[in-house]
């Protein structure tokens, strides 16, 4: 059965795309494994969230999930044609009608890429975390990942000495023809043969490192340039830096979600940062200086006299920098009066010399 991603994010189907996101980046924040360390259960709440996040969050998927999702379509459970939109055979336009036919034959490549093998490699996805600060200068991280790479010994062709012969299954054609029922009735698709891969070829003496794959899986390092700017739950696309195709194939991508950790001093708010700094009452009244945090160090703000509590000071061009942008965002500062629970017989007595005097 189908899994119901809107419910996984706690969300109404009909959610804006940013509303997905901010629903996603709370969820994702409560069930980190970090803060639930040793907790399978939360670990794997948290693998569910991404992966409704993965569907819904990207406009094309969730389109598709909408269609043939737990919303209906093939395997779930709706009447008569599952919702199928027809409106576009209209004109001979067949539309997406080769992908229709594709899932009656477990996706095995259609029309579309006949005569072209697809040995592209698979797309590759981590994630990693950076400190708030490291959104301010950006960072260069080095990551381990495992993944498959191409074989050295047969530079990727799976032959030994690079000497091929033509495919048996497939008469060298890169293709087989299947048979399949549908509502449409019998159809038959030519698709992609498993066995060379779309090549029409394959290796007369297959690699021993590789058993004639052309790849094999190994650890390998990789490092990565963070951006200035960049917020928590974006995603990087490195290209070529996926799993390695089969027979010389191009390698997938390597997608990086970066997560930033929080900063208990500082709430990011777009390009902006806001912050709180508290004072005593007689600063408020009389004025001060103080120092106050920011991404950027510690800098001095004056306090002007007569200031009221949880008013707001601005620091200019210090927050976060835009993305792609040599441009910084400002920081407003809120003021905290602190109010004594406590005061010393001193304090009382002055206290009371004031107040008779501002009624005076």
């Amino acid at each position: 059965m189908s899994k119901n991603y809107y419910e996984t994010l706690g969300i109404d189907k009909s959610a804006s795309e940013s509303d997905i996101k901010k629903k996603y980046r709370s969820l994702s924040k409560e069930w980190h494994p970090d803060k639930h360390k040793g907790d399978k259960t939360a670990e794997q709440k948290f693998k569910e969230i991404n992966e409704a996040y993965e569907v819904i969050g990207n406009p094309k998927r969730r389109q598709q999930y909408d269609t043939f999702g737990s919303a209906g379509g093939p395997g779930g459970g709706g009447q008569g044609f599952g919702g199928f939109d027809f409106s576009g055979f209209q004109q001979g336009d067949m539309g997406d009608l080769g992908d229709i036919f594709s899932s009656f034959f477990g996706g095995g490549g259609g029309g579309r890429g006949r005569g072209r093998p697809n040995n592209r490699g698979s797309d590759l996805q981590v994630r990693i975390s950076i400190e708030f600060a490291e959104v301010v200068s950006g960072a260069q991280k080095t990551i381990a990942i495992e993944k498959i790479v191409s074989c050295n010994d047969c530079s990727g062709s799976g032959a030994k000495g690079g000497e091929v012969k033509t495919c048996s299954e497939c008469s060298g054609t890169g293709q087989v023809t299947r048979s399949a029922q549908s509502f449409f009735g019998v159809v038959q698709q030519a698709v992609q043969c498993a066995n060379c891969q779309g090549a029409g070829k394959v290796p007369e003496n297959p690699c021993k490192n590789c058993s004639g794959e052309g790849v094999k899986r190994e650890k390998t390092e990789l490092k990565l340039d963070i951006p200035p700017g960049i917020d928590d739950g974006q995603t990087l696309r490195v290209t070529g830096q996926g799993n390695a195709g089969k027979l010389g194939g191009p390698a997938g991508d390597l997608f990086v979600i970066v997560q930033v950790v929080d900063d208990r001093r500082f709430v990011r708010d777009g390009t902006d940062i806001r912050s709180e700094v508290s004072i005593s009452v007689v600063d408020a009244v009389l004025g001060t200086e103080v120092s106050v945090p920011t991404v950027h160090g510690d800098v001095t703000l004056k306090i002007p006299a007569g200031t009221q509590a949880s008013q707001v000071m601005r620091l200019k061009s210090k927050g976060v920098p835009q993305l792609n942008s040599s441009r910084l965002g400002d920081q407003y500062v809120t003021v905290r009066i602190d109010i004594p629970k406590k005061l010393s017989r001193q304090e009382k007595k002055l206290f009371e010399e004031l107040k008779s005097a501002s009624k005076s």
